[in-house]
């Protein structure tokens, strides 16, 4: 536990101006980072009789090794500073939300020729128009399938949408009415545009002028006694006014807001947000975190908006933001809102009315949502506890492992050899944290000699951080033991397969979190004691004797120790058992999804491949210009200069590789005797 008064700046140092600040712990990791209008006084708050300050509070700055500062010029720049920073370094006794689910858009693409009416989620794209998000997507296609009657925009992928206009005939939604079909020129693009555009205008809120159209020009075929265009435009005006209904009217003068309300405990906090457009509820959201550094509700709404709406930008701010209560900086905020609108933003909290009806029930579905919450958190973090435990107590651990490591070696025949590394952190799984690793040190099918060079290579990174970062000094009693030749290289890690070459050297410490810098309790391989022993020996050799080790084996499901004759057996129905089969299962999915991916791409590799600066543009135009690999083998030097872009030397190198790798005879049919044509296929 480090002293604040260690590193506390010297008085007068720090600048009485807005800024954003960052405390570092011992090995240059940023842990926290804050913003405020005098730097002085807020860092100094800090500082303070540690018997003074919120036990959260306490537990950060005496953690912290070091406090640096950047001076800004408003309070709105400190304000995406810190909101920057945040998303950087993911400081760990910084207030984060937790998405509970990936919400699902109804999103046009207007920036196709074309545009697409479809369900999207995930990061939001430039040109594209999003409403919602929705809690379903069913939701979404209920109501666009009501839709597409008065406005058949284009649903369908683009491979759908070319195979219907190279074969001349559209889809079933062509035929029925609810596409008007632009794939084989029923419409123009500029026809079919206006549909895209008329579509989001009825989703944005403006529906009474389409249903009174709809309305007139069905009273005049009446009139004109055209009864069945009457009928259809009648229908057509019931399944917009249908479409209407699944989202109430709860704002009467079409109000465009965000209500944000939140429920809260000591030690974490619910959000729900409530997105209105037109005075109806378009869609809705929930996030949950934990409250980790000293917060009030004010903070909470803050972190709220700057997560919701850092990366937003145009019509996706809303005019209002209504808030249960206002942030520390309210000023600060409604501006920063309002640049990245483009116009006035109001952020008030809602006193009278329709609004603070509707903010009461924001607040109960937060309530609602804590509650959900702490009920399956407290079931989930018992099991987790309490395999932990066992785990440590059936292994002799002095402590429960909080991280465990699990390796996994997967192979197809002794080819495309990899490894994977997973990680768990207080049981649950850590993905962010995996890697994946490429066997070079030999060739051939061996899983003991395997686990030696990986753990070898991911624990002689890890000397490597705590070296450099002054954790662990070299000396004759700690320095590694030179590794066998029996054992191959133990270079760094490869940590992708499009990167062959051992992964250079990590730049200075800068705060964000490194690859291989946090040491596991446990070491988990999947295997018996041949794996076990490689792996103790891979440690024994580094010099590393803090970090216990164990193999889960798939037969028996028995637990392996080093220089143990005799496995541990854990009861079929432990919880510890069940946690050491995940993670295994993990390690070993995640292994042979890599294998299968090296192999997929070894098998689609085309001697073009081998040519020095040839990518993948001008591989594609040599196999269009001769219309298969086989082709153009057969082309001389200067045929293949005629192809846009490739110059004599490309070409030399071209013709050279080819012939490289040209067959070199023909194959047979063993069953019939015939030979076989060879076909390279149409791409490289």
């Amino acid at each position: 536990m480090a002293d604040p008064s260690s590193y506390r700046p010297k008085p007068g140092q720090i600048p009485d101006s807005p800024g954003v600040y960052k405390f570092r712990d011992e090995h240059r990791r940023v842990i926290y980072v804050g913003k405020a209008k005098n730097l002085r006084q807020r860092v100094a708050n800090y500082f303070q009789d540690l018997a003074g300050l919120h036990p959260r509070t306490r537990t950060m700055v005496t953690t912290a090794a070091s406090v640096e500062w950047t001076v800004v010029s408003t309070e709105v720049e400190a304000l995406q500073l810190e909101y920057s920073w945040i998303k950087e370094f993911d400081p760990r006794f910084n207030v984060k939300y937790r998405d509970d689910k990936s919400y699902p858009y109804l999103a046009v693409t207007l920036n196709e020729e074309f545009p697409r009416v479809q369900v999207m989620r995930g990061a939001k794209k430039k040109g594209v128009r999003y409403f919602g998000p929705y809690g379903h997507a069913w939701a979404i296609r209920e109501t666009v399938d009501l839709m597409l009657r008065v406005f058949p925009v284009r649903t369908c992928s683009a491979g759908v949408f070319k195979n219907a206009a190279r074969t001349g005939r559209p889809c079933l939604l062509g035929y029925i009415g609810k596409c008007s079909a632009p794939c084989v020129g029923r419409v123009t693009p500029e026809e079919h545009r206006e549909l895209a555009e008329d579509f989001c205008d009825f989703m944005a809120g403006r529906t009474g002028t389409y249903i009174r159209r709809l309305e007139k020009d069905m009273m005049q075929a009446a009139e004109e006694m055209e009864y069945e265009r009457a009928a259809r435009l009648r229908d057509d005006a019931e399944a917009l006014k249908r479409a209407m209904e699944k989202s109430a009217v709860v704002l009467a003068d079409a109000t465009d807001a965000d209500l944000i309300a939140v429920a809260e405990d000591e030690l974490e906090a619910a959000l729900q947000i409530f997105h209105v457009r037109g005075g109806r509820v378009r869609g809705q959201r929930g996030w949950v975190t934990d409250k980790v550094e000293a917060v009030d509700t004010s903070g909470l709404v803050e972190h709220a908006l700057q997560q919701l709406y850092g990366e937003e930008r145009g019509d996706a701010v809303p005019k209002e933001v209504l808030v249960p209560a206002l942030p520390e900086d309210a000023e600060a905020v409604s501006q920063w809102l309002a640049e990245r609108r483009g116009s006035q933003v109001s952020l008030r909290i809602p006193q009278r009315g329709d609004k603070k009806d509707l903010m009461v029930t924001v607040q109960r579905n937060a309530q609602q949502a804590l509650g959900l919450h702490k009920t399956k958190r407290a079931s989930d973090l018992t099991t987790r506890s309490r395999a932990l435990e066992e785990i440590a107590e059936a292994l002799g651990l002095d402590t429960a492992p909080l991280r465990i490591e699990c390796y996994d070696i997967s192979h197809l025949q002794g080819d495309d050899v990899v490894a994977s590394m997973v990680v768990f952190e207080d049981g649950l799984a850590r993905k962010s944290e995996y890697r994946r690793f490429q066997i070079k040190g030999f060739e051939g099918q061996d899983d003991v000699r395997s686990m030696h060079e990986v753990i070898g290579r991911r624990f002689k990174r890890y000397l490597q951080d705590k070296e450099r970062t002054g954790e662990w000094e070299e000396t004759p009693e700690t320095a590694p033991a030179p590794v066998p030749a029996a054992s191959g290289p133990v270079p760094a890690p490869a940590l992708s397969a499009a990167s062959p070459d051992d992964e250079p050297e990590p730049r200075e410490d800068d705060g964000r979190p490194k690859r291989f810098a946090y040491p596991p309790q446990l070491v988990v391989v999947d295997g018996g004691q041949p794996q076990v022993a490689a792996a103790k020996r891979a440690l024994d050799e580094l010099g590393i004797d803090d970090i216990a080790v164990c193999g889960l084996a798939k037969r028996l499901e028995e637990v392996w120790l080093p220089d143990d004759d005799d496995p541990v057996v854990l009861p079929r129905s432990s919880e510890g058992l069940y946690l050491l089969q995940r993670v295994r299962d993990e390690a070993h999915r995640f292994a042979i999804t890599y294998q299968r991916a090296k192999r997929a791409k070894r098998i689609r590799s085309s001697p073009l491949d081998d040519v020095t600066g040839l990518g993948e543009t001008r591989k594609q135009a040599l196999v269009k210009h001769f219309g298969s690999v086989k082709k153009l083998r057969q082309a001389t030097i200067d045929e293949i200069c005629e192809v846009p872009g490739i110059g004599r030397r490309t070409a030399e190198s071209v013709a050279a590789a080819l012939a490289a790798t040209a067959p070199a005879a023909p194959a047979v049919n063993t069953a019939t005797g015939e030979i076989i044509e060879e076909d390279d296929g149409g791409s490289p």
